[in-house]
Parts: C-alpha cells; sequence; structure tokens
C-alpha cells in the first residue's frame, strides 16, 4: 500500500547511507527536507566524494586534481540547502566500494546505525540501483542492519531506478508528493554545479516549472524485506 508522506516522516532519527555527492539531491532532498521541517535529526554519512566522476563542469571548471575538493564544496553546500545538520564524509574510493574490504565497510556503516539509533535508514535498493558503487552501497548497509537483532534494525528505505526495476521488486511502498519542497531539492541538485549540467542529469537546458514538478516533484523509496 502506497503512504503519503505525512506517514512516511516525522521519526526523531534519520540516517542516509549513499556513495556519492549529488546522490542525496537528486534522490531524497525533498523528503529529508520535510522529516526536517517535522523535528527530525539528519545524518548523512557520503561514503565518497565522487573523486572520479567524468563530469567537470559545462563549460569545465574542474579537473582530475582539482575535482575532489570541488565536490566537497558542493555536497557541503547542497546538505545546507536541505538543512541536513551531520554530514559524515567516510573516505572510500569512487568507483572502488564494491572491491573495498567488505567487514571494513560494513563496520562502519553499523558502527553509524549503533551510534545514532536512526529509526530509518536511506540507501539505494541493493541490485537495482545502475551504478556499481550504488549497488555496493546498498548492498553494505543491508548487511549491517541485517547483523542487527531484529528488534534493533531501522526500516530501510531504498532507491531503485534501473530498467525494469518494478518487474523484479515490485511498486514502492512510499510515494513522496515532495512539491512543497521543490526549492529545497533543486537548490540542493544546483549546488553540485560541477555535475547537474550533465546531459544525463539534467542537461543545460532551463526547465519551466511545470517540468521541474513532473520531473522532480515525487520521490520513491522500497522498503526492504528482510527476511
Amino acid at each position: 500500500m502506497r503512504e503519503e508522506i505525512r506517514n512516511s516522516v516525522g521519526q526523531n532519527n534519520i540516517l542516509v547511507i549513499l556513495p556519492h555527492p549529488d546522490d542525496e539531491a537528486f534522490s531524497v532532498s525533498g523528503t529529508l527536507a520535510k522529516h526536517i521541517q517535522d523535528g527530525a535529526h539528519v545524518t548523512y554519512a557520503c561514503l565518497t566524494l565522487g573523486e572520479m566522476g567524468r563530469n567537470m563542469g559545462i563549460p569545465p571548471f574542474a579537473n582530475r586534481v582539482t575535482l575532489p575538493a570541488i565536490r566537497k564544496l558542493e555536497l557541503e553546500e547542497s546538505c545546507q540547502a536541505i538543512g541536513i545538520q551531520d554530514l559524515r564524509m567516510l573516505g572510500f574510493h569512487d568507483k572502488m566500494l564494491e572491491f573495498e574490504d567488505q567487514e571494513q565497510l560494513d563496520g562502519q556503516i553499523k558502527a553509524l546505525i549503533q551510534e545514532l539509533n536512526p529509526s530509518i535508514v536511506y540507501t539505494f535498493y541493493p541490485g537495482y540501483s545502475v551504478h556499481p558503487d550504488h549497488d555496493a552501497c546498498g548492498a553494505s548497509v543491508i548487511r549491517a542492519v541485517g547483523r542487527l537483532p531484529q528488534s534493533e534494525r531501522p526500516i530501510v528505505y531504498c532507491v531503485a531506478f534501473s530498467k525494469n526495476h518494478q518487474q523484479a521488486i515490485g511498486k514502492p511502498q512510499i510515494v513522496n508528493d515532495i512539491k512543497p519542497f521543490l526549492h529545497q531539492k533543486m537548490a540542493s541538485i544546483q549546488a553540485h554545479r560541477s555535475q547537474f549540467q550533465a546531459a544525463e542529469l539534467m542537461g543545460n537546458k532551463t526547465l519551466q516549472d511545470a517540468e521541474i514538478q513532473e520531473r522532480f516533484g515525487t520521490e520513491r523509496f522500497w522498503i526492504y524485506p528482510f527476511a
């Protein structure tokens, strides 16, 4: 059953675990802004700085050497736009998460969960999120949460957008209308100046309000079905 945003937010501690700067902007920023308005404390654990990203701005203003520092500043600005109170940068290597030592990665995530005791964790749905880093991040979160006693597990809300993912995992249980928070969402997206104009993200076309509402006004999540 689909739940409206008023039924899926309002918990006190929210933990977001995603691999790259800008993942938060496109996937969950409106929902987080609503959580924060309703009094939640949000921690965002960003696993990498996206230092291997191919986008350098349009026209280019970054290079391979300067990109990590630029993306760090962009991430900080994005979090300010959303209202995120606690940003953690975990320092893993971009495009290498699937090759990281699983015990180390899972251990850091488990430690965060135990420190913060969140009611909800947001991450990517492993296997249905296109990028290997997305899938590896989600898989690590699921392993870490799955090792906790059932009574201590937060709900895990997953983002999925691979081709035909609904055929495998069904329709999202959470469908959030975040149009009242589009200002925060668009400010979060545009904070990532080196990235957002890439053709596969927004391109350099100026979108009309109706196009923005249609494209970005809804955020969807799947509750991970732990056995």
